[in-house]
């Protein structure tokens, strides 16, 4: 590995670390001597200053971090003060899952794939910016799709980058109620 290839590596790994990461962890990550990684932090610290770069190397743990220049304190205590948004409860999860991939769908056609009731859900993800409505069915009940919010929040490029649920490895039992369900939603979807 080049010794650019080497700094650029070491600094992805320890943007991506939450915690302090040591010398030796980073090697082992990267499988080189912990030696090079030393130069390789020396050189990212060098060029982080030198740069001007928001973000400077630091020694905190016993490990290294990335951790942003003095100066940017107040506005980013100010940005992280900014409430968070709760966690996807496994309803919403489910709800949002068939919206991503049967968009257009209505919350009737949703309650009969998931088995149960699933207004709540549909709420919240409405309210949360992840689904919006789309038009209306034949018979006027409201269909809905995702929005661009969706997409970003999961690091979608399209709705063509969706994981192709043929990769989705469920026991057996699942997929057979799995597929019940979608071939019971299927039918009634076409009458």
């Amino acid at each position: 590995m080049s010794v650019d290839g080497l700094g650029q590596t070491v600094e992805a790994l320890l943007f991506l670390s939450p915690e302090p990461v040591s010398a030796a962890e980073l090697a082992e990550a990267i499988e080189v001597d912990e030696e090079e990684v030393g130069e390789a932090l020396e050189a990212l610290d060098g060029r982080l200053e030198s740069d001007g770069r928001g973000v400077r190397l630091r020694r905190v743990a016993g490990g290294y971090a990335l951790a942003a220049i003095p100066e940017a304190e107040r506005a980013g205590r100010r940005l992280l003060a900014k409430p968070r948004t709760p966690p996807l409860t496994q309803a919403q999860a489910e709800v949002l899952a068939i919206v991503a991939y049967l968009q257009p769908v209505s919350r009737p056609e949703i309650a009969r794939i998931r088995g149960v009731s699933s207004d709540s859900a549909v709420a919240s993800l409405t309210e949360r910016g992840m689904i919006e409505e789309r038009g209306r069915t034949q018979f006027g009940a409201v269909t809905y799709g995702t929005t661009a919010l969706f997409e970003k929040l999961f690091g979608l490029s399209g709705l063509d980058a969706l994981p192709d649920p043929a990769q989705f490895d469920p026991t057996p039992e699942d997929e057979r109620e799995l597929r019940e369900r979608l071939l019971k939603a299927g039918e009634q979807r076409i009458e």
